[in-house]
């Protein structure tokens, strides 16, 4: 049996979860406002203790790797990285657009049927309908997006770059049939993109929805070097100066 800590925190959603044999057995979210460094660490233990086991008891810790908030993804690969150094554990990294993929999959199966109410359905006429691509996207402010062009199986097609919004986005995928948008960044591209075969679904990525990336990872072994792993930001930190006089 696998047992595999999930953390995920790249965005304004902050959730943990334990992975044993394949499914999910204990899970702890919050969007309580810059929650994550006081939280993080007390998901994992309460998870632990629902369980009835230690850290010891466990195989591996996944943790999303980006792109997502700064402050968020230092908080979610410090907690993991912690937990590996003094557990001598593995440490997988899921990318956030690979979770949000998965996540389309836990929320529509084969077809866009029922939505879970954590997740907000932006209207569309997306019922029994197939996807060609999914395309999921991480909010980067303003009208940009931090997104990647993925195949219904979850095959990553386009290399994830920073995407200013306009009318004209991903044009050359809806025109070979229809597109679901996926991620905290769907909202704002539903009022500017209106080709018929766009769906989108606002929601943030979770932990539990790391599991299958996280297992395949786990599977083939592909661990990070605890020492070295730093989150994937996609642009540079970049820190403003406060114009307040202090002194």
């Amino acid at each position: 049996m696998e047992r595999i800590i999930l953390i995920e925190t790249s965005t304004a959603l902050c959730s943990a979860a334990l992975a044993e044999d394949g499914a999910i057995t204990a899970y702890r979210e919050s969007s309580a406002p810059k929650a994550h460094a006081s939280l993080t660490a007390v998901f994992i233990n309460e998870i632990l203790d629902e369980i009835g086991i230690s850290l010891s008891d466990c195989d591996a810790v996944c943790v999303s790797m980006g792109p997502g908030s700064y402050t968020g993804l230092r908080v979610g690969v410090s907690t993991a990285k912690g937990l590996c150094f003094g557990s001598g554990k593995p440490l997988i990294a899921v990318g956030t657009l690979d979770t949000l993929v998965a996540q389309a999959s836990d929320i529509i199966p084969s077809t866009c049927n029922v939505i879970p109410s954590t997740c907000n359905v932006i209207p569309s006429e997306a019922e029994g309908t197939p996807y060609r691509f999914i395309i999921p996207m991480i909010d980067a402010r303003r009208m940009e997006v931090y997104a990647a062009v993925f195949s219904p199986d979850g095959q990553q097609l386009t290399e994830t770059a920073p995407a200013i919004i306009d009318e004209n986005s991903f044009a050359e995928y809806l025109e070979q049939g229809p597109c679901l948008f996926i991620g905290d960044g769907a909202g704002k591209c539903a009022d500017v993109i209106r080709h018929p075969d766009a769906h989108f679904i606002q929601c943030q990525p979770k932990a539990s929805s790391m599991l299958l990336p996280a297992l395949k990872a786990y599977k083939e072994k592909r661990f990070e070097d605890v020492a070295y792993f730093e989150p994937f930001y996609l642009k540079e930190f970049v820190a403003t100066v406060s114009k307040k006089k202090l002194f």
